[in-house]
């Protein structure tokens, strides 16, 4: 599917998004470990999330859903039964690592597996420290799925300090602690975002290396209701637009403000945009609230270290924003970029050069010399979600029309993203 986007005078209104992705994951998941029946409400709508329920699925978890609340029934965190056949991740790199710290420490064989995109993905990561506590996991020559995960009868506790800070690593390795001897820890060079800490209880403190955090084989999950937040990383894409287009002002209503996943809001400050959060309140241990942009002259910033893990998904976005700032932006310190469902450097560099943007390629990330306009041009969605939801943001403020071609990857994260941007911009 392509989708075909022309300039828009200006952006205005409010709008909610769907439960956060990364939340949405773990809920499904915590519950499965759990005993009883645990309820989530509010949860991501997206492709990648029905991945997570298909899997959990196969593994004997009982899920219904009914009118947007889902229920999960479990025996416990030793109940998962054998698939009959391999697991399906689809696209979503949190299923296959999350899952696979899970099923690293099960007495039966699995497989998992994913599409075209996500078997390019590197999962030595998590096969690394795994492996350090005694999973048996097989993959490709590369290390890449499908990966092939042997029983065990006991996983040990190991300290790992993750040389790249990533929630998806961090959460793979604590969640293999829960069927380990004694405690695990895993240390964090700067914090990442932190919802399986929240999630599940678990202490955070800060050490001689980073940041650690420490979980017990013997830590009992127990079942509960969850509502999901709606997902700031899907809410960012509306609020670059409201920071770019002029006489523009959108309000994301009821988006997690869990300050590892703000970072974009803090870049958009230090940019000059206006931000206005207002009725924050805490649901389910995540601070949430109602996030308004508005338009206002942008300066280029330089966006590195620390701040890089708590906005990693939404720079593609803030490329596109920066070609709207007066001088220079600097993104670097992002080599994850190139590790996402595609090259997330090259598809962000190359896509605003076609809309005639003054952009370099860096080996971690990227300079836009900021020209305060783009031409509409022929972009490509690389099958990446966020690629073709920030290049239709691109669309809607540059002159003439641009089409996105494979646009339907937006699904993955965020189903009613395109409707919503056809709203907004009426």
């Amino acid at each position: 599917m392509n989708y075909e986007r022309r300039g828009a005078p200006a952006i205005r209104g409010a709008f909610t998004v769907p439960g956060d992705k990364s939340i949405s994951h773990r809920a499904l998941l915590f519950s499965s470990l759990a005993k009883g029946e645990s309820v989530i409400k509010g949860i991501s709508t997206g492709a990648d999330v029905k991945s997570t329920m298909s899997c959990l699925s196969q593994l004997g978890v009982r899920i219904e859903s009914s009118d947007g609340v889902i229920r999960v029934r479990s025996e416990g965190k030793n109940s998962y039964s054998s698939p009959a056949t391999m697991l399906d991740a689809g696209n979503s790199g949190t299923t296959m690592r999350l899952l696979t710290g899970i099923l690293a420490g099960q007495k039966f064989e699995s497989s998992i597996t994913g599409d075209e995109t996500l078997r390019r993905r590197p999962m030595q990561r998590i096969v690394g420290p795994l492996s350090e506590m005694g999973a048996r996991i097989a993959g490709s020559e590369n290390m890449t799925a499908p990966l092939r995960i042997f029983p065990v009868e006991k996983l040990r506790a190991i300290r790992y300090e993750l040389p790249i800070a990533s929630a998806q690593v961090k959460s793979a390795v604590l969640l293999a602690g829960l069927f380990a001897e004694g405690e695990t820890i895993v240390v964090e060079p700067v914090e990442s975002r932190d919802h399986t800490e929240r999630m599940l209880g678990l202490k955070k403190s800060k050490g001689s290396t980073g940041i650690e955090t420490r979980i017990t084989g013997d830590l009992v999950i127990l079942p509960r209701e969850y509502d999901v937040a709606g997902d700031i990383s899907s809410a960012a894409f509306f609020l670059a637009a409201g920071a770019i287009l002029p006489n523009s002002s959108v309000t994301a209503r009821g988006v997690t403000l869990n300050p590892t996943r703000t970072g974009f809001l803090e870049v958009l400050v230090m940019m000059g945009a206006k931000v206005k959060i207002e009725n924050v309140r805490e649901v389910a241990g995540e601070p949430i609230g109602d996030v308004t942009v508005s338009h206002s002259e942008l300066v280029g910033v330089e966006i590195s270290g620390s701040l890089i893990p708590r906005l990693i998904d939404e720079l593609p976005v803030v490329g596109v924003v920066a070609a709207f700032a007066k001088g220079e932006t600097i993104v670097h310190d992002a080599h994850d970029l190139r590790r996402k469902e595609s090259d997330r450097i090259v598809a962000v560099v190359d896509n605003l050069e076609a809309m005639g943007s003054e952009v370099q390629e860096l080996d971690d990330g990227f300079i836009v010399n900021g020209t305060g306009n783009l031409r509409g041009a022929e972009i490509e969605s690389y099958k990446d979600h966020r690629i073709a939801m920030a290049f239709a943001i691109a669309g809607l403020a540059a002159e003439g029309k641009t089409t996105i071609r494979d646009a339907e990857w937006a699904q993955i994260s965020f189903p009613e993203f395109f409707s919503i941007l056809d709203r907004l911009a009426a």
